[in-house]
């Protein structure tokens, strides 16, 4: 497996062990072989996930130091200087550890079984306030709130201006189908919060049966949130469904149904009324031109009102939140700022395992004569 030189380059060996082995594998073999994490790399870490090296062994073959890291991406294996090690022999040890898993079962099985089992989901309450503020600062860079409509108020002044109305309408096309992708996910984004809530905060005897918690995310959305504080733990007052800002929230779900099934509500959508005579038409009022095009659209689409309708999801969030106790309050809004969360498979408890920004590191070997590691 590993091959003496009589004579040391003087240079150390460094080469990773991805996948071909799984991490955890090879951590209840090294644990079931020789015993728990030995290396200095143990004594440098905090006592939390946020580190360069998660574990190390240090192992001696024959009077050469042999080093094994697990860090973020890959397992780092660093081979002392006096050892003819490259990739053949990196390849070789992987086959010979892999080999020898089955006389180490029941060791690895008792070192897995103290290890507690998460899996790592994105926060779908995260993506979607990710993607609206994406959204809206494309739509704001469009720049659509100069008085342009008194310059098209006739066609004749369409002609004189082509071709800043051209422009115009290339922005306005695009806004409309930015304020359409908004307006059709802020219920959505509001109800990836209450779920969140949900989630988090379910009482035990509801999380631990799959069917009951599967029933309360079954349920229409205003029963979900008139029995938060029934279903979950932590909130310090009932939710009032009553109180304004449901209320408006409630109507901008009404508000999408519309939007999103192409519903034909004409006291809603219309933008005029004319008379006629046979086939004269005889108009109640006369209209710009621009307000007979495009500002037509602005008010199907409701882009005038898209400020108002993100306000309302923001404070509709805010009064959930207000219902919580307060340490309770600062977990969910830590909770809800994380791209990535986690679930752990035997109690389905939450939780967060990592910081927000990902460390990566590997050694670097210089030629010092004599051999070395920095």
């Amino acid at each position: 497996m590993l091959r003496s030189r009589e004579k040391s380059s003087g240079q150390g060996a460094y080469l990773e062990i991805n996948n071909e082995l799984r991490p955890v594998d090879l951590f209840c073999y090294l644990g079931a072989r020789f015993g728990p994490p030995n290396g200095v790399q143990n004594l440098l870490r905090t006592d939390q996930s946020d580190n360069l090296v998660h574990w190390d062994w240090s192992l001696l073959y024959r009077d050469v130091p042999v080093y094994i890291w697990g860090t973020n991406f890959r397992t780092d294996l660093i081979v002392g200087a006096g050892i003819e090690f490259g990739e053949f022999e990196r390849l070789e040890l992987v086959e010979q550890i892999r080999a020898d898993l089955r006389n180490y079962g029941p060791q690895m099985r008792e070192v897995r079984g103290r290890l507690e089992h998460w899996t790592e989901f994105v926060n779908p309450y995260w993506r979607l306030t990710r993607a609206v503020a994406s959204l809206r600062v494309k739509l704001d860079s469009l720049n659509l709130h100069s008085p342009l409509g008194s310059t098209f108020a006739t066609p004749l002044n369409l002609v004189e201006n082509e071709a800043e109305w051209l422009d115009l309408t290339d922005r306005y096309a695009e806004a409309f189908g930015l304020c359409f992708g908004i307006r059709s996910m802020l219920p959505v984004w509001a109800e990836a919060f209450v779920n969140l809530l949900i989630y988090i905060l379910a009482r035990q005897d509801i999380k631990s049966d799959a069917r009951l918690l599967d029933n309360v995310f079954r349920q229409q959305i205003d029963i979900r949130v008139k029995t938060l504080h029934i279903n979950c733990t932590g909130f310090e007052k009932p939710i009032d469904y009553t109180e304004p800002s449901c209320k408006r929230f409630h109507s901008l779900i009404n508000e999408r149904n519309d939007l999103l099934h192409g519903n034909v509500s004409p006291d809603k959508q219309k933008f005029n009324e004319v008379f006629f005579l046979g086939t004269v038409p005889v108009f109640k009022e006369y209209r710009s031109f621009w307000e007979r095009t495009i500002d037509v659209d602005i008010n199907a689409i409701g882009l005038s009102s898209i400020t108002d309708e993100i306000s309302t999801v923001e404070t509709f969030i805010d009064y959930l939140l207000s219902c919580l106790r307060p340490d309770i309050r600062e977990l969910i809004r830590t909770a809800s700022n994380k791209r990535d969360l986690a679930k752990n498979h035997e109690n389905g408890r939450f939780g967060i395992l990592f910081p927000d920004h990902l460390v990566d590191s590997r050694p670097v070997f210089r030629g010092l004569g004599d051999g070395g590691t920095e």
